[in-house]
């Protein structure tokens, strides 16, 4: 049984709700979520395929290392690592459903320009602009979510997302290799395209009901949101924890992934088969930990839950180097994926009922700007810290940070300060924040 699974038996005190909370079909039936959801799927469908026909390109035909296989990650990140609190700011300010299908149509554009690419700095300039889209589409669709979804079913709206996301990644490498082997890397691109377009003209059936946030557009005046966004993040206890949690969580996670084929190959002896099946092993016990939360987490208590995904993670990593064996990886990138979707959808489930809704674009934004920044450091130290202290080391370290992370963190939530009703603000119906 999972760590996280365990830990939540100490979570029995609930979050206030005015309403029961929605299961996945009760969620569905909420007028434009299907349709949204739909979105998401080809969307994501055609990004996995679009960005392993790129890999294979990049691997296969120009022959790059992998230094520069590995760059193209880079280079999607870092637009949404240093874009994205701007983006954010500028969603909040403008009409969201505008702006996602805006988004999807230039997305469009740029994944037809990925057949005309010749070399490699081509790919990256590509992916860099399609990153930077990406930033102003991401905090849109948070408040797509948060205005379209009552607060009672935002926790199976989060999941749906996230599953939706994980069968993609189990599903997309099969068929993106059948169709580089038969038809060429420019099949994969021109689906990317035409799934841009098609989540576009599900957006744009929508109804969003989100009045933006006022104020000129001058640089002055945005980059005064930007400073009341982090001003927020940094005063706000759930927030500041969300964010603090996420953040750990993805460096670790992006250090153990980072050298998994390398643990593979010098640790367990083992072919790339097995670091294929493993990586759809961790896709797989996400679907299965989005499934367990949404059933038996939903009338617990978020921030317990994305302790017992801190903690849960921090085990799978541990059981991984500890073991060293084929059978005990398999079990812990299980488990690594279970617990993942306990610190995912409930810390997003906590941003959007926490945050106030104008605010919710620029606050969302940094949130993944910080994420980004957490992957691309990750990839950056892991590797010559593995070369020097040895991988099961790297892994033991990653496993004993995360513990006390989560044990810090469960200790702050457990104190009186931290616990429902002891708030020092009370939120307004308009969103906004005033002392108790």
């Amino acid at each position: 049984m999972p760590a996280c699974v365990v830990a939540l038996d100490n979570m029995n005190t609930p979050q206030n709700s005015t309403a029961p909370p929605l299961g996945f079909v009760e969620a569905l039936k909420v007028p434009g979520l299907a349709r949204l959801w739909a979105a998401q799927i080809v969307s994501i469908f055609g990004d996995f395929l679009a960005i392993l026909a790129v890999f294979s390109l990049v691997a296969f035909r120009l022959h790059g290392s992998a230094t520069q296989v590995s760059f193209i990650m880079v280079a999607y990140l870092l637009p949404l690592a240093f874009i994205g609190p701007v983006a954010g700011a500028l969603v909040d300010r403008w009409n969201i459903r505008t702006t996602m299908i805006a988004s999807d149509l230039i997305r469009a554009a740029l994944a037809v320009l990925l057949i005309f690419a010749r070399d490699l700095n081509q790919l990256y300039a590509i992916f860099l602009a399609l990153s930077a889209v990406s930033s102003f589409f991401l905090p849109a669709q948070s408040i797509a979510i948060r205005t379209i979804v009552p607060q009672a079913g935002l926790m199976s709206a989060n999941a749906l997302m996230a599953q939706a996301a994980q069968v993609m990644q189990i599903v997309s490498p099969a068929i993106a290799g059948a169709l580089v082997a038969w038809f060429g890397p420019n099949s994969c691109f021109w689906i990317d395209s035409l799934s841009f377009v098609f989540s576009g003209a599900m957006i744009w059936t929508l109804t969003i009901d989100h009045q933006p946030a006022t104020g000129p557009n001058s640089i002055r005046s945005i980059a005064s949101a930007v400073m009341q966004g982090m001003r927020f993040i940094l005063t706000h206890g759930t927030v500041s924890f969300v964010i603090i949690a996420m953040t750990t969580g993805m460096f670790a996670i992006r250090c153990f992934s980072a050298l998994i084929a390398v643990y593979v190959r010098d640790v367990l002896m083992a072919s790339s088969v097995l670091f294929g099946a493993l990586s759809s092993l961790v896709g797989i016990g996400m679907i299965a930990g989005t499934q367990s939360i949404n059933r038996f987490g939903r009338n617990k208590r978020k921030n317990y839950l994305v302790i017992a995904g801190l903690f849960g993670i921090a085990a799978a990593i541990l059981e991984v180097a500890i073991a060293g064996s084929v059978a005990g990886t398999v079990v812990g990138m299980l488990a690594l994926g279970f617990c993942v979707a306990f610190i995912l959808i409930p810390a997003q489930t906590l941003l959007q009922e926490e945050t106030p809704r104008d605010m919710l674009g620029r606050v969302s934004s940094s949130l993944w700007s910080v994420l980004s920044f957490a992957q691309i450091g990750a990839m950056l130290i892991a590797g010559p810290v593995a070369q020097t202290m040895g991988i099961r080391n790297l892994y033991y370290g990653s496993g004993v940070v995360l513990l006390l992370i989560a044990g810090t963190g469960y200790l702050y939530l457990r104190r009186p300060s931290a616990r429902p009703g002891s708030s020092l603000h009370v939120r307004t119906n308009q969103g906004q924040i005033v002392n108790e």
